[in-house]
């Protein structure tokens, strides 16, 4: 009887502490990180590199694939592919939420569709940046308030700058829905191609979906003025750290603070506006249309 009692308590245990499907995918993106920094830290070959970071990332994709499972939206394929784009904190696409992005072109919607468990440690892992412009809250509805995390979540090339945030209403069933406006940039200044950006929470499900905003956003000519106003300061102090052979450091320092004084302002009076425009009641309908589709409905 001891004997029984002793293999059932061992069943038990073994059952209780097996790791999951996630923390199995955690071990393995961790490990390949480790053989990639390793890799790079002995200079091998970027043959060598990128060999091992596709196959590494072949690997994860067909992990995440039993995760996630696949996707059953309309407009979009059953089938992702890994969002994380390298394994080497050297390349551009390092450290992206870990999720399958789904797409049908490039110019097109894209989803990236993950799990809460997945979302929660990345978030954690983001409260360890040491830079504070790029770290995040643990919480999921925190971070969806904040353009850092679309810049590091799903996109790799270039940061997200939001204009304002829709009111949605939750679809059935959903825990969080959050939708977001804003556009893509590597500089300051006005962006004119904008996306919808919708946040969908439901269960164990979290789905990211970007969708070029349609209508377009309309350009405002009081936020323009108010753009163009600063970006004439800034130059003016341009012109004057040039004059001075790129040794006033102080007109260096005045031109970028006008520029992004005129960058905030400017986007200031785009959410202020642009409720007010025509062209906003289809772009409301545009984003609660796409948390719909993303709900299921």
């Amino acid at each position: 009887m001891r004997w029984v009692w002793t293999f059932l308590f061992a069943l038990v245990s073994s059952v209780a502490f097996a790791a999951s499907p996630e923390d199995d995918y955690v071990a393995a993106r961790d490990k390949a990180m480790a053989d990639i920094a390793a890799l790079n830290s002995a200079n091998a070959a970027i043959e060598t590199i990128d060999a091992e970071n596709e196959k590494a990332l072949a690997d994860l994709q067909h992990r995440l694939a039993g995760i996630v499972g696949p996707l059953a939206v309309k407009d979009f394929p059953p089938t992702g592919t890994i969002n994380i784009e390298s394994l080497s904190d050297s390349d551009i696409g390092y450290g992206m939420l870990d999720g399958l992005r789904y797409t049908k072109d490039d110019d097109g919607p894209s989803l990236v569709a993950t799990t809460r468990g997945l979302l929660e440690r990345w978030l954690q892992s983001r409260t360890a940046e040491t830079d504070e412009s790029f770290k995040l809250p643990v919480g999921i509805d925190e971070a969806l308030k904040l353009d850092a995390f679309y810049t590091q979540a799903i996109n790799s090339d270039a940061a997200f700058e939001g204009t304002l945030d829709f009111p949605l209403k939750k679809p059935e069933g959903a825990d969080i829905a959050f939708a977001r406006l804003g556009g893509w940039t590597q500089d300051v200044g006005p962006i004119y191609e904008q996306e919808v950006v919708i946040t969908l929470v439901k269960g164990n499900s979290v789905r990211i979906i970007a969708a070029p905003a349609a209508p377009a956003v309309p350009k405002i000519a009081a936020c323009d003025a108010v753009w163009a106003a600063a970006d004439a300061a800034a130059q003016k102090f341009q012109e004057a750290y040039q004059a001075s052979d790129l040794k006033d450091e102080k007109a260096f320092e005045s031109s970028n603070a006008a520029w992004d004084k005129g960058d905030s302002d400017y986007r200031a009076c785009m959410a202020q506006r642009l409720p007010a425009d025509p062209a906003f009641p289809a772009l409301l309908a545009q984003a609660q249309a796409l948390a719909d589709q993303m709900a299921g409905k």
